[in-house]
């Protein structure tokens, strides 16, 4: 994130706002944050990443969204909304254009956004019932790390190789993630 605005908006003010177009809004604690643009390396991952997991959407009952898809947390009561680099989702519960049950979350990141994903977001989305796994692929080194919710609770995964997804129990290789990204 980058700094917030200096006036505060309630939720219902910043789900009406329209702001500049020039960036993407992320809402928390009644401060409204741009997101900074993506290098080339996050795009090539997130086109990677995507494609696998369109891949494997294709027939079933789940699909994924890129970038633009708010997503709604809860902290000590309050609303945030989130931009995530890729969501996937099985049970679509919109409200309005926020989806709030989530079951795979990715984050790119870079220096920018690095404290913000593995720290506040990675609290904040794991707080979500829905949500089955987190991935953090990082964008200016080869590092993949996995959040996985499992029955004894919420897992982390150094990923090597591969990691198998929840929801779409598919796997995504490292390889595939940093296919034809310039060396890191």
């Amino acid at each position: 994130m980058t700094e917030p605005a200096y006036q505060t908006m309630t939720e219902e003010e910043y789900l009406r706002w329209d702001g500049p177009r020039d960036a993407k809004w992320e809402y928390v604690d009644g401060f409204v944050y741009a997101q900074a643009g993506a290098t080339n390396p996050h795009n090539r991952i997130s086109s990677n990443i995507q494609r696998v997991l369109l891949n494997a959407t294709d027939d079933g009952p789940c699909w994924t969204y890129i970038s633009d898809q708010k997503v709604r947390v809860y902290r000590d009561g309050r609303p945030r909304y989130y931009l995530p680099d890729i969501v996937v989702v099985c049970d679509p519960q919109l409200v309005g254009d926020t989806e709030t049950q989530p079951c795979l979350i990715v984050e790119i990141l870079s220096a920018s956004t690095r404290a913000i994903d593995e720290t506040f977001k990675a609290t904040d989305y794991r707080q979500l019932d829905s949500l089955q796994g987190y991935l953090l692929v990082d964008s200016e080194r080869q590092r993949v790390i996995f959040h996985r919710r499992t029955a004894q609770g919420w897992q982390l995964e150094q990923v090597a190789e591969a990691v198998k997804l929840p929801c779409l129990n598919v796997s995504l290789s490292v390889a595939a993630i940093y296919r034809n990204v310039p060396r890191l």
